[in-house]
């Protein structure tokens, strides 16, 4: 996420709080197709029904829901809280540089070191979630990805699994058109065999690079596939035939992902993979045309979603009517963030099909602390609840302005943690689900 998509996701969130939090019609999950079996991938449900029972909070009133115990869902409830290594790897399009590998920099974050892996374990995070972006590393028409790029993200990578952390790594910011490059994908008809070949050929590239991984390292397909530059690059209306198409569009492209990673063999034949819907929105996944790809493994599909609500607090900012205080016993808690976690739960995470939330958070408003490690605490104890485990998004930012995009938690450079408040308050229902 930049500081650009701030505003241009005003109407998306405050739309979506009208649509994703309304009831919906379950649909069915797409059956998954075994055509192999794998022992490693035994994790199978048994004929024998099994649950486990989400997090009770008397506090906030929420009442542990039955999870069915999945392949995937046993991952997400090993998820105790995830944190995302934001503006880092996902930087692009920085043109003023000549050394590719400083585009880890570019966008104003500190260099990643082992030492940095090391904190965020300490401080209680589990996962890592590290947004790639390749784009601008990639040559010819194959799109062979820089050796030196690829390397450079394998040795986050390696440091994560050896702290023996969750690890998501993705395609992040090359959905776009606007530099008239062909190394991009875009959800539309007009752009899917250019997108196919794309997502197809990076995908291939990273799977074939982890492929002896062990399953602690999960791929997820792309980040908020949408129509940018659009009316709709941060709404997904089910009534325009764009957003239909668009849909469709990434249907095809989570599909190819899955395809592609599987065929790739060695442990990525039963590697969790993630996919999301349109935006990376909660609407995305749960409007009627979205599908969950077919897989060659049962139960090793995971969906993910993003969200920044209450929006008005999460990411609005200050000069433009933008709040600065969260409270877990408002309203504004129950129609936002716990009506997003029933939705997710009733259409999917209840029906044996897992949910991540891997962005959420809200940024600093003159140092509004205390409200943002409540919303930090109620969005992990409504996710244990209905077994929905969450990263926060963090890019380094620390001004306190209220306009500007701050969601950082740790000092990358001085090694420090900037707000122990927001940190305990993402452990304090950060469990294990058993």
């Amino acid at each position: 996420m930049r500081l650009s998509s701030l505003v241009k996701r005003a109407a998306a969130f405050v739309m979506a709080s009208m649509l994703s939090f309304s009831a919906v019609t379950a649909m069915p999950v797409a059956a998954a197709q075994s055509t192999e079996t794998n022992s490693k991938a035994a994790d199978s449900a048994s004929s024998e029904a099994k649950y486990v029972m989400g997090k009770s909070v008397a506090k906030y009133n929420l009442e542990g829901q039955k999870i069915p115990v999945t392949a995937g869902q046993k991952v997400v409830n090993k998820i105790k809280v995830g944190w995302n290594l934001g503006n880092t790897f996902d930087t692009s399009n920085c043109t003023w540089l000549s050394n590719e590998l400083d585009y880890e920099t570019g966008w104003g974050v500190h260099k990643t070191t082992k030492e940095l892996i090391s904190l965020v374990k300490a401080q209680g995070f589990n996962a890592i979630r590290i947004p790639v972006s390749w784009h601008n590393h990639v040559s010819g028409s194959d799109y062979k990805i820089s050796d030196a790029w690829l390397n450079r993200v394998q040795e986050v990578v390696d440091w994560c699994i050896e702290e023996d952390m969750y690890v998501i790594i993705n395609i992040h910011h090359d959905n776009d058109i606007s530099s008239n490059s062909k190394a991009f994908f875009y959800p539309s008809k007009q752009y899917l065999n250019q997108s196919e070949k794309y997502v197809k050929a990076i995908w291939k590239q990273i799977a074939v690079k982890f492929k002896d991984y062990s399953q602690k390292l999960i791929f997820e397909s792309l980040n908020e596939p949408r129509l940018i530059g659009s009316n709709y690059e941060w709404w997904f209306n089910p009534n325009a035939a764009e957003c239909q198409e668009a849909a469709e569009c990434i249907n095809v492209l989570n599909q190819d992902f899955v395809d592609v990673v599987r065929a790739t063999g060695g442990k990525n034949k039963y590697r969790f993979l993630m996919v999301p819907g349109y935006g990376g929105s909660v609407d995305g996944i749960t409007n009627k045309y979205f599908e969950v790809p077919k897989d060659t493994v049962k139960q090793h599909l995971i969906l993910n979603c993003h969200n920044y609500a209450p929006y008005s607090f999460a990411l609005q900012k200050m000069n433009e009517g933008g709040v600065k205080v969260f409270k877990t016993d408002s309203a504004e808690a129950r129609n936002t963030i716990l009506a997003m976690m029933k939705n997710l739960y009733n259409k999917y995470v209840s029906k044996g099909q897992p949910v991540m939330i891997d962005e959420f958070g809200a940024f600093n408003k003159e140092n509004n602390t205390t409200s943002r490690a409540n919303l930090a605490r109620y969005y992990i104890a409504a996710g244990k609840a209905y077994g929905i485990s969450c990263f926060w998004w963090d890019n380094e930012g620390f001004s306190a302005s209220g306009n500007e995009e701050s969601f950082g938690l740790f000092d990358r450079k001085n090694l420090t943690v900037k707000f122990p408040k927001i940190v305990k308050g993402l452990k304090q229902y950060a469990k294990v689900l058993k």
